[in-house]
């Protein structure tokens, strides 16, 4: 195994130790996004149509809502005790530390919700085949919306108040996966088939893959300094 390949591990593990001991913030994550996907229903009432209709787009929403909730434990919690500091001294690449830092993210907070998603669905009527898709479309694209927040959370470590500028600099980067996800979900549902959306949304997330670790680190550079 390569020190690069070990490296990378070893940052995932430690990130998904840390996750796990803290439990209760998670929890939160996974808690809100349950809450928020369970009111529509409750608000709209039970027309099945509209139901199945906006279905898609309220779990994407709650999805995002939820990991931009998340990001703080990305990159800020170890800028503020040092860790990120000793992770940038120790010799590898920090475009290498920034890819497991964001994979242990992902793993940690955007397979959950993919997986939470199907059950939540059944609130809103939708067929076995769209719920499928709505998990899928999720386990696509919550890589990419845990990649865009690492590029906001480098862009403003140190300042006060960050959280709604790291929101205000993600959100418009976040828009696309947003609507190719949702819109994945309902061309299953017409019949169309979400093949179009999933190819576009694993292009945005290749293309995101090979460019934000460099301008990640790069932003840490840049905010360390």
């Amino acid at each position: 195994m390569s020190d690069e390949l070990a490296a990378f591990l070893a940052i995932v593990r430690r990130d998904l130790l840390l996750a796990q001991r803290r439990r209760s913030d998670l929890m939160t994550m996974l808690v809100f996004f349950v809450i928020v996907v369970s009111l529509f229903p409750l608000g709209i009432g039970a027309d099945r149509d509209l139901l199945r209709t906006i279905g898609p787009g309220v779990v994407w929403v709650a999805a995002l809502l939820a990991s931009l909730l998340s990001l703080s434990r990305l990159l800020s919690a170890d800028h503020a005790d040092g860790s990120l500091e000793q992770l940038r001294l120790s010799g590898h690449p920090l475009p290498l530390i920034v890819l497991g830092k964001v994979a242990a993210h992902w793993i940690s907070i955007g397979v959950p919700l993919s997986l939470l998603a199907p059950l939540l669905g059944l609130q809103y009527d939708l067929a076995p085949e769209s719920l499928l898709v709505l998990s899928g479309s999720l386990l696509l694209g919550t890589p990419a919306l845990s990649f865009i927040g690492a590029m906001g959370e480098a862009l403003t470590l140190g300042l006060p108040r960050a959280g709604a500028l790291v929101s205000l600099l993600v959100l418009p980067l976040d828009i696309p996966v947003l609507i190719l996800g949702a819109g994945a979900v309902d061309a299953s549902a017409i019949g169309l088939g979400p093949g179009a959306h999933f190819s576009l949304l694993g292009a945005y997330l290749i293309v995101i893959t090979l460019a934000a670790p460099w301008m990640i680190a790069l932003g840490l550079r840049i905010s360390m300094e």
